[in-house]
């Protein structure tokens, strides 16, 4: 299933926090988490790109892909893919991916070749939800250091609580490729487990493009969705005018003269 979506121009905002992330009411007797965020040699050391996501020399990839430009994402049964374009520019920045009640939401930069940016990423995710009043929780997870934010929101209900938000991040050769896991996908559990499959299996086409280091990987529609989207909408203008009454210009037609 895909779809389109409209998403703010700062690819780097904080406040993605809080997009399409898990509401959760707060005690008032709650105490703020403290962040943890020790330094890159102390970092995961378990985990290693040999397992994703992968580069595009290193992944094949065919017909069980979808090419969206700089990423390429592999189906997956039961796989919702939204893309999300800027409103100004209307084109695409991500592309967010639902599986039952998890969402993860990915985008990739281009960064320098002789270093990685997620450390200095992450600490300035960590101060802006610090900004907005909120939590944030940094801890090792199955891609390395990830970030757990909470930022203050109303709920449906009126009550005062927060939104949660799961960040993790890769450094890949000449990129790095972020993911911000929301819903169920925020906690270990089953949600969590699927999506982060789904992340491992991203495969990344930077390009040999020269780019600024945080530039956006371009991305773009597929073109089978660009043809079927084409044809529904097409097909949705042919209903909608076979509704219409027709109106027709009375034309003078021949005259019968009675003898007799």
């Amino acid at each position: 299933m895909f779809g389109f979506g409209k998403k703010k121009k700062d690819a780097d905002a904080a406040a993605e926090a809080e997009q399409g992330t898990l509401a959760v009411a707060v005690e008032s007797d709650e105490k703020e988490a403290a962040a943890d965020d020790a330094p890159a040699e102390a970092s995961f050391a378990e985990f290693t790109r040999e397992n994703g996501p992968f580069d595009i020399t290193e992944q094949r990839t065919g017909s069980s892909y979808i090419d969206l430009g700089g990423l390429m994402v592999k189906s997956n049964p039961g796989l919702n893919l939204r893309l999300e374009a800027d409103q100004k520019t209307q084109q695409v920045i991500a592309v967010t991916l639902q599986l039952g009640e998890g969402t993860l939401q990915v985008q990739a930069f281009a960064a320098p070749k002789s270093r990685g940016i997620w450390d200095e990423i992450r600490k300035e995710l960590s101060e802006s939800v610090r900004r907005q009043g909120g939590q944030v929780d940094i801890n090792d997870g199955p891609f390395g250091r990830q970030l757990i934010s909470r930022v203050p929101a109303e709920l449906p209900d009126g009550r005062k609580g927060f939104r949660i938000a799961r960040f993790v991040g890769v450094d890949g050769p000449r990129w790095f490729v972020r993911g911000v896991f929301s819903g169920k996908a925020v906690l270990p559990g089953e949600s969590a487990t699927a999506l982060e499959e789904v992340f491992r299996s991203i495969v990344v086409n930077r390009g040999s493009d020269p780019m600024p280091p945080r530039d956006l990987l371009p991305m773009r529609v597929p073109q089978s969705i660009q043809d079927a989207a084409a044809a529904q909408a097409a097909a949705a203008a042919a209903a909608q005018a076979e509704k219409k009454p027709t109106l027709e210009v009375p034309r003078r037609g021949p005259e019968i003269t009675e003898i007799g």
